[in-house]
């Protein structure tokens, strides 16, 4: 009869003990508990146990198990209970680990330095305004972690709190030892401390949700009916951060090459850029636009009468959103053949209903397969401005229908074949 496997890789081992403490504090649960203490101390935590079989069967591993307890016992206390009694005898086996303060159990994982910095930074904090307590709370490890810099962060936050819209750039915020890195590399933190100097009414969240640092770029949802068209959005991390806050920032550019020789902007000057506000007031007498997203197909575009190509920059179109002179143009748009190309095609047409595609159908598709790359993630929007063909291709891109998660950049059309399509208009 073989014998019996030993059960002990079920009882929380003084390392299994150890590691639920050690993921409270990874959670910030004890930095937290620390700052603003509630009624967990003293903390019962139940240990599993050998149950009476076990500890007949298994006596001397179990003896092991509990005497490894009884000797790391110090920063927690052991209550017992009687196991064994009609089996075996009488035995008394640790069933709970009770810490009587948060410090006991931050310093049952080493981590008490941690915590006495961590209070020091918070005092800190809350000597400059009691109401970053509550980022405090919701940041504790950050908190840790950025250190002095948080301070500097604290700082800049109540001078936003203290001077609305005040119409500088960024760089030109003068306050002692804060430099215009420091608040691009910190911008996410300022925001939150912001948040909670001035909470919104209603609600206790961080604005922004995402990381501010992400770019309006690989967005998803169900539906794109609040285009980002349908109103003026900065590009950029920084530049979005200024607008929130009252900063000047950098306008919307928009960057053009003129493909007719005989139309003159700028003497002759063909490729060229100018801001949004400059590109809705342009008169030009062309009847063509070709919007590309990628650089090298933008600047090879070759000579076209009455055509003005754009470089396109992705996901939020709203430099174009009120150049409506582009009503009165064919517009080709030439984006990526993938998800997420069909969706910035779907997007563009929420402003310019009458955007056609061009180089992004299934015979082009097919024509490069040895071209062909891998999308990650794939956008699962439901698209309503496309066309028929164009909405077969997209859904078998979402379906994986031509292979999974395939996707085909503009670049790598063959040029040849890119020039055809191109003076055909589809």
């Amino acid at each position: 009869m073989p014998a019996k496997s030993a059960p002990s890789r079920r009882w929380t081992t003084l390392a299994g003990l150890r590691s639920l403490s050690a993921t409270a504090w990874d959670r910030g649960q004890l930095l937290r508990e620390a700052l603003e203490p509630t009624d967990l101390y003293p903390r019962r935590r139940v240990l599993k146990r050998p149950s009476a079989t076990e500890l007949r069967d298994h006596y001397a591993a179990a003896r092991e198990w509990a005497a490894e307890l009884f000797a790391a016992a110090g920063r927690y206390s052991l209550e017992t209970v009687d196991v064994g009694r009609t089996t075996i005898g009488s035995n008394q086996l640790p069933a709970v680990a009770m810490f009587a303060s948060v410090e006991d159990e931050v310093a049952f994982v080493g981590k008490s330095r941690e915590l006495e910095r961590f209070r020091s930074l918070a005092s800190s904090l809350v000597a400059l305004d009691p109401a970053l307590t509550g980022w405090a709370l919701k940041r504790p490890l950050a908190l840790l972690a950025l250190g002095d810099a948080a301070l500097t962060a604290a700082r800049v936050a109540l001078w936003l709190r203290d001077h609305h819209s005040p119409t500088i750039y960024v760089r030109q915020l003068s306050l002692p030892g804060v430099h215009t890195k420091f608040i691009e590399t910190h911008r996410r933190t300022i925001d939150e401390m912001v948040a909670v100097l001035e909470p919104s009414e209603g609600s206790d969240q961080f604005p922004g949700g995402a990381p501010d640092d992400e770019l309006l770029t690989m967005a998803d949802s169900s539906s794109v009916d609040d285009s980002l068209l349908a109103r003026p959005i900065a590009r950029t991390a920084a530049a979005r951060f200024a607008e929130r806050h009252g900063f000047l920032h950098q306008p919307e550019q928009v960057r053009f090459r003129v493909l007719d020789p005989a139309i003159s902007v700028l003497g002759d000057a063909r490729d060229i850029t100018v801001t949004a506000s400059a590109f809705e007031s342009l008169r030009l007498p062309v009847s063509t636009v070709i919007i590309t997203e990628n650089l090298v197909n933008f600047l090879a575009l070759p000579d076209r009468p009455d055509t003005l190509a754009i470089f396109g920059a992705g996901y939020g179109f709203s430099s174009l959103r009120d150049a409506a002179w582009l009503q009165d143009c064919e517009v080709l748009y030439w984006g990526d053949l993938d998800t997420h190309g069909f969706r910035i095609l779907d997007q563009l047409r929420s402003v310019h209903p009458h955007v056609s595609s061009v180089l992004m159908d299934e015979a082009t598709l097919l024509a490069h397969r040895d071209a062909w790359g891998v999308e990650a993630p794939t956008s699962k929007a439901v698209l309503g401005r496309l066309t028929s063909e164009e909405a077969r291709v997209y859904e078998g891109l979402q379906a994986g229908s031509y292979g999974e998660n395939v996707r085909l950049e503009q670049e790598l059309i063959g040029w040849e074949w890119a020039l055809d399509r191109l003076s055909r208009g589809r």
